[in-house]
């Protein structure tokens, strides 16, 4: 019986996002087509992804090891698969600190040209580790990821207000929706971000960290969920909004267009007029857009994604 061993290293702890609700959704998903297995060693996070991880697969016979964060043991017993994300880290290399940007720079290429499979979220993020590092464009599977917060009951916050979520990094924007929300003269939320820093002004909001249950308020209260990033694998939180009727407006740039698929408004990101008339029609198409985004959330889901793993994986088998 072939042994698929799964890094969960990510999902461990409880304040997941991004990638780390990726990898949680995916193993739930997979159930027990594969073993899960999580790092257990003292210091950087490197010695278990490049030692670590490959005696346990030697310990556990593994068929096949999938390293779902771009990190694949280069130097394994078994046929590997990989995921990246993103190359965020190359687009936007200001946005990480020295050590993170080397491991990011130093192994991601590396696991891209050695992995027998490469899974991406999105045809850009394909194109893009196909023409920065060379992988093999046969080898590499796009599959989306799908909605992931639980839909709640929680009452959503009152009043009018544009919702961004994410963190104040350069790739994200949020310099140009602020400025939008300053003309329109509307409340701006911003989830997850504890100090507005340049942003901070009359009507912005940092809520800081929040829990599952309030993010899933705050976006179901939005007037519109502006994504203003100019760098993005995937764009999950765009599909998250749309999972919950709340009208998008996203950025015309990388992956999001694609994510999008024709249900949310576009706008350039260096534009802060064309993002403030974006969002405004973004508000006044709220109705044709509910029903579009929640048509475009209900294409993906986590078992099609397990699937489609799943059909990866028996390539290798």
């Amino acid at each position: 019986m072939s042994t698929v061993i799964l890094d969960v290293s990510e999902a461990q702890g409880a304040r997941l996002r991004g990638w780390s609700r990726y990898v949680a959704c995916l193993a739930a998903a997979l159930g027990d087509a594969v073993t899960p297995v999580a790092g257990r060693v003292r210091g950087p996070e490197v010695l278990w992804e490049q030692g670590g991880l490959p005696r346990a697969l030697r310990r556990r016979r593994a068929s096949l090891v999938h390293a779902p964060n771009c990190f694949l043991p280069l130097a394994r017993p078994c046929p590997g698969v990989v995921t990246i994300h993103d190359l965020a880290f190359e687009a936007f290399p200001e946005d990480f600190a020295p050590r993170t940007r080397w491991k990011y720079a130093t192994f991601t290429p590396a696991a891209a040209r050695s992995a027998e499979r490469v899974i991406v979220p999105s045809s850009f993020t394909r194109d893009d580790v196909v023409r920065r590092y060379g992988a093999a464009p046969e080898k590499v599977r796009v599959i989306p990821e799908a909605p992931a917060l639980p839909v709640g009951d929680a009452p959503a916050p009152g009043g009018e207000y544009l919702l961004a979520v994410g963190d104040v990094r350069a790739k994200k924007n949020l310099g140009v929706l602020a400025e939008a929300a300053r003309r329109l003269g509307v409340r701006l939320v911003l989830a997850g971000i504890g100090d507005a820093g340049p942003l901070a002004g009359p009507g912005v909001e940092a809520t800081g960290w929040v829990d599952d249950a309030r993010l899933d308020a705050l976006m179901r209260g939005a007037s519109v969920l502006v994504h203003p990033s100019r760098y993005e694998g995937f764009g999950l939180v765009v599909v998250e909004a749309m999972a919950r009727g709340t009208p998008v407006a996203c950025a015309d740039a990388t992956a999001l267009p694609e994510t999008a698929a024709g249900a949310a408004e576009l706008f350039d990101p260096d534009d802060p007029a064309d993002v403030t008339a974006a969002i405004e029609r973004a508000a006044a198409r709220r109705d044709e857009l509910s029903r579009l985004g929640r048509a475009r959330a209900a294409e993906l889901s986590w078992a099609r994604t397990a699937a489609l793993t799943r059909e990866v994986y028996e390539e290798l088998l």
